[in-house]
């Protein structure tokens, strides 16, 4: 679910979350849960790949490794310890638009170790030693991913779809990019992006609005002088594709064929897009991935899969980007059957556009995406990264809306989402394919 809007709805549920700016620039986002005794915190960071420059393809990703290195005051593992003695949990994520860390405790630790989380994320040492150390450490996972048929597959669709974003780069770096930065490299990339105004936190948890607030105000007070030069890198818009780009390539022990279809969609960039009109589509493009291939009822699966046994399995989804956002489909088959099953899939996205989906198949998909949107706002920790996400792409506010929004769409809707963004003769089409 790409988790961001369509039509304007009258009547939106009040929201029991309410947000502030800090006097410095930083975003809180707060909302009481009384029911469970824990406190979820996320901290969400304008600092992801696409902002490196392309010699510095990586540096977000180890950044994030890096920032749990200590501070001069804080010894590797120090924090860790410090939040699971407590019965918490922490971890992290990076991708092209932020970097995202977060952390599980009881209530009545949010204390003793939101100051730690802070001072990490501002104070990062970034030591020399460690980050020599650290380094091997990503370099195992970039290898780790090239043992990956579909981490493969998926990351030569971006570079095909993105051939001048930044999102056409591998978040985890190379080699070669990975070894011609220093620790004092990242340092300035740190000092530049860990600033105020890029950087929302958020706590959901069973502690008073008051408490929360002023915890994170005492925490995320210092933060680092920004460098002089600053490394940070703009992307160029990426055009929309006029053809169809494919790629086809052979992988040694592979059992199964790989057929990627890729298209550009919106993204949630408002000063480009418009706030209503981007997340309108994310939307739709979410209903209409649940109506290709989100269960047996669905129209490629029934088709392809139950009916004509053509592929082993087939999924789609729409992953809403800062610039722009893509939709995907990737089928595992026979290779003797990648012709027959790409050329059914433009098929049937031909049809979509020229007629309507019924009311019937539209509810169906409704249902499914609210389900799924319910299951996925249970728990605090749940709600934190929501939000979190949310004032990065909108506002947190509109974070719980998804559903209303979900219920307005209509059939004709689908029909010109189809038409504008998923065309049969301009996509990327990446075919992987058994090595003899």
């Amino acid at each position: 679910m790409s988790k961001p809007l369509p039509h304007p709805v009258a009547d939106f549920p009040v929201l029991p979350v309410s947000t502030l700016k800090l006097e410095n620039g930083l975003t809180v986002v707060y909302q009481h849960t009384p029911a469970t005794p824990v406190a979820a915190i996320d901290v969400w960071v304008r600092a992801g790949a696409a902002l490196e420059p392309d010699p510095w393809a990586g540096m977000a990703h180890f950044l994030e490794h890096m920032i749990f290195k200590g501070t001069q005051r804080i010894l590797p593992g120090d924090f860790d310890r410090l939040v699971e003695h407590r019965g918490g949990m922490t971890n992290a994520a990076t991708s092209y638009d932020y970097a995202h860390f977060f952390m599980t405790t009881a209530a009545q630790h949010l204390e003793e170790t939101l100051p730690y989380l802070a001072a990490l994320l501002l104070e990062a040492a970034i030591p020399d030693q460690e980050f020599e150390r650290e380094r091997e450490v990503v370099l195992e996972e970039i290898r780790q991913s090239y043992d990956s048929p579909d981490c493969v597959a998926f990351q030569v669709l971006m570079q095909t779809i993105y051939q001048q974003h930044a999102y056409g780069r591998p978040i985890l770096g190379t080699e070669e990019t990975l070894y011609g930065r220093s620790p004092a490299d990242m340092r300035r990339f740190h000092q530049a992006l860990y600033q105020p105004e890029n950087m929302t936190v958020v706590v959901v948890g069973a502690i008073s609005r008051d408490r929360a607030i002023e915890s994170i105000r005492q925490a995320f007070q210092v933060f680092p002088t920004p460098p002089t030069a600053s490394p940070i890198a703009s992307s160029e818009a990426e055009p929309p594709l006029t053809s169809i780009r494919r790629q086809e390539f052979c992988l040694p022990r592979l059992e199964q064929a790989r057929l990627l279809m890729g298209w550009l969609g919106p993204g949630a960039d408002i000063a480009r897009f418009g706030f209503d009109r981007s997340l309108r589509d994310a939307y739709g493009l979410d209903a209409l991935s649940v109506l290709l291939t989100e269960g047996r009822m669905s129209r490629l699966v029934r088709e392809l899969r139950e009916e004509r046994g053509l592929v082993h399995a087939i999924s789609s989804g729409f992953s809403l980007q800062q610039e722009s956002g893509l939709f995907s489909i990737t089928a595992w088959l026979d290779p003797a059957y990648l012709n027959q099953v790409e050329a059914i899939i433009g098929d049937r996205l031909a049809e979509l556009a020229a007629a309507p989906v019924s009311e019937a198949e539209l509810e169906r998909c409704k249902r499914l995406l609210c389900n799924e949107h319910a299951f996925s706002t249970e728990t605090p920790s749940q709600l934190a990264g929501l939000y979190g996400y949310y004032s990065l792409i909108a506002q947190p506010e509109t974070a719980l809306s998804y559903p209303q929004r979900i219920q307005a769409l209509c059939p004709q809707d689908l029909q010109r989402l189809v038409a504008q963004y998923l065309s049969p003769q301009r996509y990327a089409a990446i075919v992987v394919s058994p090595a003899d």
